[in-house]
């Protein structure tokens, strides 16, 4: 199922949106599944993310934890939810991160959301345009978030 489509916001508004929370996405559970599939796609089997009886017996987490990368990859799930749609952008690119923090493990079936703070605009030349947002993504009834970032994204516009 798509999500449906944002209205495009130009690059004029948005810089009046800089320091602002531009959005929370929804809450998305990170199952067992999923972590045993990004275990085979990445080859990190350690026992933490991948045995849950041995987890639950020898670490502090009472079960199996998602890999760090993992969470960090569901940015672009919970980013797509919430980060603003740009007016006359051709494509966007992952620019990377100047900041990763990960702060604390998501339990295999704990819920994830991100929370998106636009933190800067710059355009960069004439039809590129850089945002960097303050991201954290929380896990549904945990006090500190599991991870906190710096994102960079570009859009290229036509």
């Amino acid at each position: 199922m798509n999500a449906p489509q944002k209205a495009a916001i130009p690059v004029a508004e948005l810089k009046g949106k800089i320091g602002e929370e531009i959005g929370v996405s929804q809450w998305h559970v990170v199952s067992q599944d999923m972590i045993d599939r990004f275990a085979d796609v990445t080859h990190d089997h350690q026992f933490i993310h991948v045995d849950p009886v041995r987890a639950k017996k020898e670490t502090p987490f009472g079960g199996t934890i998602a890999h760090g990368f993992l969470t960090l990859s569901l940015l672009s799930l919970v980013g797509g939810e919430v980060m603003p749609a740009i007016e006359g952008r051709a494509m966007g690119i992952n620019y990377g991160f100047d900041k990763i923090r990960f702060i604390s493990p998501v339990k295999a079936g704990g819920k994830i959301r991100g929370r998106f703070k636009l933190k800067e605009v710059n355009e960069r030349a004439a039809k590129e345009v850089m945002f960097r947002y303050e991201v954290a993504v929380e896990i549904e009834g945990a006090k500190k978030p599991a991870l906190v970032a710096e994102w960079l994204t570009m859009a290229v516009l036509q």
